[in-house]
């Protein structure tokens, strides 16, 4: 069965950096996707002036792609010498990964008049307009406060339909976040909340190694795993789930 989902990736603490390694998540999962014949569509990209991303969000369409990659979500950590840093110093950085199941129509329920939406220029690294027409679109959920944009496509139309398919998919995040705190703390913390606020991974470029926290678990060759091969990571969290 084919499936789909968002995944969202937001540069957190470390500057331009931070955009960079964001990128560089960016490249491991799309990478990642070709390699398993999977579609891939940019939905909104907000780039820094070093080509790295402040915020980026695309959707991955393929066969079981939730089930590989509902791990990811969370912070993932960086420590490396940045390509600005002069003096050699190894810095800590951090991006924020969301993967979020694209749900059906019918399992989201959205009422037109509780959107706001709201047209601008597409713009590029530095926050230039790249386009003359006010082709990006976004667009505020009200009664949940949710704000979602796109800025991919050429016209107004096809970024309000990617803009809603990201909508869908947050509110329905929303609707199970609800569901799974009625189960009580027990059961959540067994589940675990795929919080973007918890730390899951860290990527130590100096010792090129890659620990998961949760699982204890380290990888070597961070730049291979970083060009698409998540395949062992994959594999240690399928086995443990069985």
């Amino acid at each position: 069965m084919s499936e789909s989902v968002i995944i969202e990736i937001r540069a957190g603490a470390g500057g331009d950096e931070a955009a960079l390694f964001a990128a560089d998540l960016h490249r491991m999962y799309t990478k990642f996707a070709e390699k398993q014949g999977w579609n891939i569509k940019l939905l909104d990209a907000n780039q820094s002036s070093l080509k790295g991303f402040k915020e980026v969000v695309f959707k991955i369409k393929g066969g079981d792609v939730y089930s590989k990659l509902k791990q990811e979500a969370g912070v993932h950590r960086v420590q490396r010498i940045p390509e600005t840093e002069k003096s050699g110093r190894i810095h800590t950085s951090t991006a924020t990964v969301a993967i979020l199941p694209q749900p059906k129509d019918a399992d989201v329920q959205i009422k037109s008049g509780d959107l706001k939406i709201d047209t601008f220029r597409s713009s590029g690294p530095g926050g230039q307009n790249v386009n003359m027409r006010s082709t990006a679109v976004r667009i505020t959920h009200v009664p949940s406060g949710v704000v979602v944009s796109s800025q991919g496509e050429r016209s107004q139309a096809a970024n309000k339909e990617n803009a809603m398919q990201i909508l869908r998919s947050k509110i329905y995040a929303l609707k199970k976040e609800k569901e799974l705190q009625k189960l009580g703390n027990q059961r959540r913390d067994q589940i675990g909340s795929a919080d973007r606020s918890e730390k899951i991974r860290t990527y130590n470029f100096p010792q090129d190694r890659i620990t998961d926290h949760r699982i204890k678990k380290k990888w070597h060759n961070i730049e291979k795993i970083l060009d698409g091969n998540l395949g062992p990571v994959i594999r240690k969290f399928k086995k443990l789930e069985k």
